[in-house]
């Protein structure tokens, strides 16, 4: 497929970088963003990043390299650069959830509460025996507020947040606007929260790829995405598989 057909949206977290001991622990590869840049141009600047992370953590790693932009798995949306950041209109959670989550993770040593607008993140990936205790914690959260929030698994976190907007809706939010419309959206995730992009981005025509599945590692996606890049003189096109 000529990647004047395509769209890229990328999931960041364990699919452009490597997962690492905390999330400011991130590191950005060498390379990274040359290569990102590359591929935007040569899509017409359709190239966008959806992910858990606040557009402002975006923007710190990346920069203005992604042309747009969709935080919180897609309740905060910038659909070009230095554009507004729109957001869907969804509850808040309770502020004492955020108190009583705040007492837990102070008793739990090697949890840690990541804050989000629309809600909050659990994480025990420095005490992975806390898994079933910062679930059920959790659940029992919203059940408070049935049918307003849900529990959603991430890679060793728990994850609060607001039905009725997720990473699929921000895909198919993105495609219906240039310069994405038109094209395939090739969307590529690791983790359980990326599987509502790549089902919508199948049904919009075009792909939905794994880490691990078919690609092995982000390192070797990365090495994938720099053979799209066009060299003088060579037609890139996006085949099928890794």
């Amino acid at each position: 497929m000529p990647l004047g057909r395509v769209a890229f949206l990328f999931d960041f977290d364990g699919t452009l970088v490597d997962i690492a001991a905390s999330p400011d622990a991130v590191v950005v590869p060498p390379g990274l963003k040359e290569t990102l840049l590359a591929l935007r141009e040569a899509t017409g600047d359709a190239l966008a990043i959806i992910s858990g992370r606040s557009v402002d953590q975006i923007d710190a790693f990346l920069g203005d390299v992604p042309f747009a932009v969709a935080g919180e798995h897609g309740i905060a949306i910038r659909h070009r650069p230095g554009g507004p950041i729109e957001r869907a209109a969804l509850p808040s959670v309770p502020s004492q959830w955020v108190v009583e989550a705040q007492e837990l993770v102070a008793s739990l040593p090697g949890t840690r509460l990541e804050r989000k607008v629309g809600g909050f993140v659990l994480h025990y990936r420095g005490a992975p025996e806390t898994e079933a205790l910062l679930r059920k914690a959790a659940e029992a959260w919203v059940k408070e507020e049935d049918g307003r929030f849900h529990v959603q698994a991430a890679k060793m976190a728990w994850e609060v947040r607001p039905f009725g907007v997720d990473k699929g809706y921000a895909v198919n939010l993105l495609m219906e606007n240039a310069p994405f419309v038109g094209r395939r959206p090739v969307f590529v995730g690791d983790d359980v929260t990326d599987e509502d992009a790549i089902k919508a981005a199948i049904r919009l025509g075009g792909a939905g790829l794994r880490i691990p599945v078919d690609f092995p590692t982000p390192s070797v996606f990365r090495g994938w995405l720099n053979s799209l890049v066009p060299s003088p003189n060579e037609d890139h096109s996006v085949g099928h598989g890794a």
